[in-house]
């Protein structure tokens, strides 16, 4: 009988960790950063020209134009992902664009709220994409994950900017 309590002492204290990870963290950021042999005039064009996702982002399936304005700000898009026979449907809004300097992209996942802040520099002829990852969630349960999941998310950023950085200098 005092092994049960124990276990279920243990089992208890994992649960109210996972649970209390959701009300101190609201948030999840991270950053990773990437360095392309190009100009960063060709480099932004590249990265921002919609065709061109699907060739460094393996799980992008089809891009869908909602709403396209001319300065960028403001455009939507609609993003199918294929990911191991699972289809997902991802909401994509361009909330800042400054040519050669920055685009900042709103995702919005089921429940997954993800703001992707890129910033392009130059220096000896080298352009230097670092991404300010934020995500969050409505749901309380995903919120309580994310935290978990940090480094897979910035893996998996890492993985989509080195396939551009490949692409682009190809």
């Amino acid at each position: 009988m005092k092994k049960v309590k124990i276990i279920l002492g243990i089992i208890s204290a994992i649960v109210l960790v996972f649970f209390a990870t959701g009300a101190f963290i609201k948030e999840t950021n991270y950053s990773v950063q990437v360095q392309i042999k190009k100009p960063i005039a060709q480099v932004f064009e590249a990265f921002n020209t919609i065709e061109n996702k699907q060739k460094w982002i393996p799980e992008l399936k089809s891009v869908e134009v909602v709403n396209e304005n001319i300065g960028k700000t403001g455009s939507e898009y609609q993003l199918m992902i294929e990911n191991q026979d699972q289809k997902m449907l991802i909401s994509e809004k361009v909330m800042a664009y400054v040519i050669n300097e920055k685009v900042t992209l709103f995702h919005n996942a089921d429940n997954m709220l993800k703001t992707n802040d890129y910033i392009f520099s130059e220096s000896n002829g080298l352009t230097n994409i670092t991404l300010q990852a934020t995500c969050r969630s409505d749901s309380y349960l995903m919120s309580c994950l994310f935290p978990y999941f940090k480094g897979t998310f910035k893996n998996q950023d890492l993985s989509y900017l080195t396939n551009f950085k490949a692409f682009v200098e190809q």
